[in-house]
């Protein structure tokens, strides 16, 4: 089922880390060709390329999203109460993230000061293609409505019949978002990066998406526009030492698995035996995926590797940073300890990665492809910018401005120099 990697040896570590390469070439000739046609033709090309992609062309990209009650008819009374759940924990876990003032007199008579303040105007992108991800929309919309963001504009691509699910509608309800602008794909970030007549420009992109999605944040990304964080397809890494719960690790992998042929798995154990009990789990759950084929596909590239150290095994996990990972392990507090690089972490046998991409509170916008080693996930903080403040009194410039003079000379610049000696020189 997955090739199993017996104590391999760490020059081997650098290609056992490595993530399935995509030509890129034919991709960012796409990307370029759709952010030229989308700067200056607007909304028809948004059109253009929404019937190219999704099938339908709508005259209208906007939608007026129902009354929260006139929705939350059309559910399921079990749904509504999951979601609210899920939105609950979210809004829990991220108002608790929030930065007070820092201020703090440096030295006498100088004062520094440091304010969270929020980014006007966000884009969240929504996938919903196979697995349309209205989860995503509350990890995002929720932290950004709580950073006080003036504008949300969330864009997600209309199904073949031109329509937005009902559950997206209520998740973007729930989240204070009364419209929806029907776009998706390269199309959708083109729209956001520049603003069409329809569609608001923004200045910093929040959302997964597949490889088209993610080269077109990159490409807006160097057309001077924020986003969220690199990101490739989703992955999770395993760490198990106890045969008992090699059922629920199988459970984990197809979890992830099924999200695309792209996925990343990877389960790391002491032992061969423990990992050949993986594989035979995986072999009778594969059975009962609805999305079996997908994850075969993905399972083609997972790995699974023998390391009988801890220390060795540690240090794997924090070369390969992965945007998920899972600890069942007898040594877990060991472990722990030295963990550097990882979107997120679940710990022990009850902690499935579902319970984070749903509903425990954290974010599952996360860094993948090793980006963990550098980014951090998503959080409230994404959604603003520090601003530093100071004043000086006549005693604190007296007190720190010949030691500005000092070092402004030694940059030779008398500008700056002067700058403090105009004031100290004063006779006011």
């Amino acid at each position: 089922m997955i090739r199993i990697y017996d104590t391999p040896d760490k020059t081997q570590w650098a290609s056992l880390c490595q993530r399935p390469a995509i030509e890129t070439k034919a991709l960012e000739e796409l990307v370029t060709q759709i952010f030229e046609e989308v700067e200056r033709k607007g909304d028809s090309a948004l059109r253009k390329y929404t019937q190219l992609f999704d099938g339908v062309a709508p005259e209208s990209f906007c939608l007026n999203l129902p009354v929260l009650k006139d929705l939350e008819a059309q559910l399921e009374a079990d749904f509504v109460q999951a979601i609210q759940t899920a939105a609950q924990n979210i809004n829990t876990f991220h108002k608790a993230q929030k930065r007070e003032e820092v201020k703090v007199e440096t030295m006498p008579g100088i004062e520094c000061w440091q304010r969270q303040t929020p980014i006007e105007r966000v884009g969240l992108y929504i996938p919903a293609g196979s697995a349309p991800l209205f989860s995503t929309l509350l990890m995002l919309a929720i932290p950004a409505q709580l950073a006080g963001c003036k504008q949300l504009v969330l864009c997600s691509p209309p199904g073949k019949d031109g329509k937005v699910l009902p559950e997206m509608q209520y998740a973007a309800r729930l989240c204070g978002i009364d419209r929806i602008y029907t776009i998706g794909g390269i199309q959708a970030i083109a729209a956001l990066t520049y603003g069409t007549d329809q569609i608001p420009a923004v200045d910093k992109i929040f959302g997964p998406g597949n490889q088209y999605v993610t080269a077109a944040k990159q490409f807006a990304q160097r057309s001077g526009l924020a986003i969220d964080m690199p990101a490739g397809p989703s992955e999770v890494l395993v760490y198990l030492d106890d045969d008992r719960y090699s059922g629920f690790v199988a459970a984990d992998l197809l979890s992830q698995a099924e999200h695309g042929p792209d996925s990343q798995v990877v389960v790391v154990s002491p032992t061969t035996d423990i990992l050949e009990k993986v594989n035979k789990q995986l072999e009778s759950q594969l059975e009962e995926l609805p999305r079996s084929e997908i994850a075969r596909k993905a399972l083609a590239n997972a790995r699974a590797i023998v390391l009988t150290t801890l220390e060795d095994a540690t240090e794997f996990i924090n070369t390969y940073a992965p945007e998920h990972l899972i600890l069942i392990s007898k040594e877990e507090s060991q472990l722990l300890e030295g963990i550097r690089n990882a979107g997120s972490v679940f710990i022990g046998p009850y902690t499935p990665e579902s319970l984070g991409d749903y509903a425990s509170g954290t974010n599952h916008t996360l860094p993948t492809s090793g980006h963990a080693r550098r980014y951090g996930g998503v959080d409230l903080n994404s959604f603003q910018k520090p601003i530093t403040y100071q004043r000086a009194s006549k005693e604190g410039l007296n007190l720190l401005g010949p030691s500005v003079v000092t070092l402004a000379r030694a940059e030779q610049l008398e500008g700056h120099a002067q700058a403090v000696l105009n004031r100290l020189n004063a006779k006011n």
